[in-house]
């Protein structure tokens, strides 16, 4: 009996050794990839370094987009930006765009850069920065020399009653009195088949202005003389008759110069410097009179 109680214990011990036996063999992978987490690889490693350097490439970046679309000027302080979406960015974006730009110039000079354009030529340049005929040149070829002793001579044509006319209305320094008649009289007013005497400057205008354009065509008129029952019956349905148009004085005519362009033509009679200039370009024409120097 003792014989079996000590086979039976030298069992139930080979039985515990070998359960322990199995035991350490599972516990040995296990406390082997618990290293391994605690302490990495050589590859792993690296691996780690280049994804924190293209999160660091990537925060760059949206900083630069951030500071772009703030318009943030780096010689100047400017309020700290937050990650792109955040409220304080926004707030200090709307902040550093509503700034505004400092000028290149003073604002009087701007201004008088401005008005230069819109100024007639022969302003006084003390009051300007520039001459508006500047800009007008381009448009314009050289002016010719003229001679004031030589005869001055006119083409029209009456659009609204298809005469025609060509007179040399300057000879020898002066007007010719007869050619001034023969003006008169075909620039009447056609709807009162009245007249007046015209202004001789007038003339003069018109001559200057063909001769620098160098053309040698007759002036289209599409109204010179005005009575003024002519001139208020106009203004009653047509829109810029002036009810004291220089029409009716004899000192305005409306044109066209076939070849040219009315813009060509406004560019020639702003650089004589005198009278009024009106451009309708619309209508294609020109109004020219020898009033005080003005454009429109």
């Amino acid at each position: 009996m003792r014989l079996a109680l000590s086979s039976r214990g030298t069992t139930m011990s080979v039985k515990l050794a070998l359960v322990v036996a199995a035991l350490l063999i599972l516990l040995v992978p296990s406390t082997q990839a618990v290293g391994q987490v605690r302490a990495p690889t050589v590859h792993e490693a690296q691996k780690k370094t280049v994804n924190h350097a293209a999160k660091a490439k990537a925060a760059s970046v949206t900083s630069r987009k951030v500071t772009t679309t703030g318009r943030v000027n780096a010689k100047r302080p400017s309020q700290p930006v937050t990650k792109r979406g955040g409220s304080a960015s926004r707030a200090a974006t709307r902040q550093v765009v509503r700034q505004k730009r400092p000028l290149h110039r003073p604002a009087i000079k701007v201004a008088a850069a401005r008005y230069a354009k819109r100024l007639p030529c022969g302003a006084d340049p003390r009051r300007t920065r520039r001459n508006a005929c500047v800009a007008l040149q381009p448009l314009l070829p050289p002016a010719p020399a003229i001679d004031e002793s030589a005869p001055r001579a006119l083409s029209l044509f009456k659009v609204h009653t298809g005469e025609a006319l060509t007179v040399t209305f300057w000879r020898d320094g002066g007007f010719v009195q007869s050619a001034l008649d023969r003006l008169n009289d075909f620039l009447r007013d056609n709807h009162s088949d009245s007249q007046v005497q015209m202004d001789p400057e007038l003339f003069n205008v018109l001559w200057r202005v063909r001769l620098r354009l160098r053309s040698t065509a007759a002036y289209r008129v599409l109204s010179a003389y005005r009575s003024p029952e002519t001139n208020a019956w106009l203004a009653s349905f047509t829109r810029g008759v002036a009810s004291d148009s220089l029409h009716m004085r004899g000192q305005a005519i409306d044109v066209v110069l076939p070849g040219r362009t009315a813009g060509q033509v406004r560019a020639a009679a702003l650089a004589l410097g005198r009278g009024g200039v009106g451009y309708y370009a619309r209508s294609g024409f020109v109004h020219l009179d020898t009033g005080p120097q003005r454009f429109w």
